[in-house]
Order: structure tokens, then sequence, then C-alpha cells
């Protein structure tokens, strides 16, 4: 064989492909420096954040060359693209904007539970709790007491939700969504005990009643468990940040308690709830970048605008009828200062602000 037949036989036959884990057998942005990174970071330099959340989980379609090492017994692999509905040309692209993973985490967890602890520790020194308006007591212990439950089911239901995510990045946001919402749902049980002990007749166990009875919550637990009850994780974490917390968890945390406790001689509940604003803040962040993301996806923006749409018309009717229903609370406070017509068109105006950073279509009910 001539050496020119040689040549155009090696040049049309097939390149390998690497099938090996071993050092140097791929080839990766950074690969022939001393000091690597096996993504390509966002900016001009790896964060920490991402040194700690980037291909720490698999993907068959990156370095993981001998596909899932573990499979569900019916063929299932152990992460799958098809768990969502939302498609993207790239899952790796999501950063979280608070940029947070486990150590940051706890320590940011543990600094909101100290700020809590000590702000009930002091009012109940000082005997702030038996200065409270009566009426004031009875709505902390049957609403707060109930909305604690909301908190509670969307915790729970973002746990869940964090385990489908295709990437570390998605699962460490909703994740981290989840323990806020869990830790809240705690600061408001022991808020509400360690208040009790100061007000004789103060029922701890009237919440679960009114979440499970009460008329006034009953849409807003049909609103709950509908985002519990979807299969599609994403559709559980829009649901969640998009829809139900400035139309039901914004409207009830700033729209009434924020507003009416001080007239009612209460400062310190006001300072427990503040927490869980700033922790939705962070998550609306994280929520935000992510379905902007895949809602401009040069592949499949289309139909995830489509997508997007649908759930915000389907968890936004939910929403707005458990809002509504949570209007006669606003009438028990003694000392009214805060309107529900307000509260709602703050919370109608925060909706349609983040459906315009997302390019979604405001549904008619939202928009009036």
């Amino acid at each position: 064989m001539s050496a020119q037949t040689s040549r155009a036989a090696a040049a049309t036959k097939p390149a390998a492909v690497v099938k090996s884990g071993a050092a140097g057998a791929a080839v990766f942005p950074g690969s022939d420096s001393r000091k690597y990174n096996y993504f390509e970071p966002k900016g001009r330099k790896a964060t920490h954040y991402e040194d700690m959340t980037v291909d720490v989980q698999p993907d068959p379609e990156r370095y993981l060359l001998q596909d899932w090492i573990i499979s569900f017994p019916d063929g299932t692999p152990t992460y799958s693209k098809d768990w969502t509905a939302a498609k993207s040309s790239n899952w790796h692209k999501f950063r979280a904007v608070d940029q947070e993973w486990e150590r940051t985490h706890y320590q940011r967890q543990s600094t909101i539970c100290g700020m809590v602890q000590n702000t009930i520790e002091n009012g109940r020194k000082s005997g702030a709790p038996t200065r409270f308006d009566p009426a004031w007591v009875k709505i902390l212990q049957n609403h707060l007491g109930a909305y604690k439950h909301a908190e509670f089911g969307l915790g729970t239901s973002t746990m869940q939700a964090q385990r489908y995510g295709y990437t570390q990045m998605v699962n460490n946001a909703i994740l981290t969504n989840s323990s806020y919402k869990l830790r809240f749902a705690q600061d408001v049980t022991l808020y509400l005990s360690e208040i009790g002990l100061d007000l004789p007749g103060f029922d701890t166990a009237a919440g679960k009643q009114h979440w499970l009875d009460d008329p006034v919550w009953q849409g807003v637990r049909k609103s709950v468990e509908s985002v519990m009850g979807s299969n599609d994780y994403l559709e559980q974490y829009f649901a969640t940040n998009v829809v139900f917390e400035p139309l039901v968890g914004e409207l009830f945390r700033s729209g009434f308690l924020m507003q009416a406790a001080s007239a009612q001689n209460d400062f310190i509940t006001p300072a427990v709830v503040s927490a869980a604003e700033a922790d939705y803040e962070r998550n609306l962040a994280n929520t935000v970048e992510l379905f902007h993301i895949l809602g401009t996806d040069p592949t499949y923006a289309t139909q995830n605008l489509a997508l997007f749409n649908k759930w915000l018309a389907k968890h936004g009717d939910l929403a707005l009828d458990a809002a509504n229903h949570l209007q006669p609370v606003w009438s028990q406070p003694r000392v009214k200062v805060a309107a529900f017509a307000d509260a709602m068109a703050h919370a109608k105006n925060r909706i349609k602000g983040i459906a315009a950073e997302l390019g979604l279509t405001v549904p008619a009910n939202l928009a009036s």
C-alpha cells in the first residue's frame, strides 16, 4: 500500500471515542494547565460556588463517558432530562444568583435562627407579648398558626422536587429554597409556642384546625396542594416563587402581618416574618435567572415560554382564589391600618413585574 493510500485511509477513519477516566485521557478547558477547571466558569475566574457545584452531579454527555453507573430497575437513568416538560440546550449554564452551597447556606440559616431566637427572647424578657392587643393575639393564634402549614407544604414540595434536577446547580437552588421554607415554618412554630407561654389560654393547636377547616384557608390549602401534587419539578419551583409567593405569601406576610402588627402593640412578629421576606428575595432571584435562561434558550425558547404561560395561568387562578379567600382576615384587627385592596394591588404589580422579566403574558384576571 502506498503512503498516499495510507494517508487517505487514515483520513477516513472515524475519530476514536475516549472511554477512559484516566488522567490525561480527555481534553477540556485548562487541561494543559497545572491549575484548571473542568468547566467554563461564568466569569473570568471560577467562583468558590462554581468549584463546589459545577459537574458535581454526573452527566453522560460530559464526563461520565461510561454512561450511568447505576440506573433504576426499569431502565430509568439516575437523572433524566424528561423529568420536566421544559427543555434546555445546556442544563449546565445556570448559576444561582445567591451562589449558595452547603457551607454558606448553613452559615446563613444559623445566623437567621440566632436573630429570630434573640428577638423572641428579648421581647419576652420585656413582657412584650402581654401588651399585644387581644384581637391580634387571636389572629396570630389562628391565622399565622394556619399560614405556617402553607410554608411547610411548599418546603416539602421543593424538597421532593430538588431530587429531579438535571444538574447540581439547579438542585442546589431548589434545595436551599426548600430549606428556607422549612426553617420559616419552624420559626413560626417556635415563636407561637414561646409567646403562648406568656398568654393565658393561647392555643398552639388552633392554627392546624383553621388550616384544615376554616373556609378562609381552604383556597390557600388547595393552591399549595396543587403545587405538591405536580409531577414536574420545575413546575413546582415555578409555581412556588413566580405565582404563589407574590399572590399569597407576600400578600399575607408583608401586606398584612408586617403592616398591621405595630398598631396592635406587636413589634416582635414583623422581625420574625422579615426573615421570610429576605429568603424570598434570594429564592426569586434564582428562579428568575433559571427561567430566563430557559425562556431565551436558542433552541427551545418558544416552547418553554408557552409552557411557562400555561403554568402561570393554571397556578395563577388557584393563587388568586386563595388570596381573595383571605380577605376577611384584614378586617379582624381592632386597629385597622392595612387595606386588603392595597395589598392585592401590590401583589398583582409584583407578579406582573416578575412575568415581564421572564417574557411571559400575564392572564387577564391577574393584570386587572
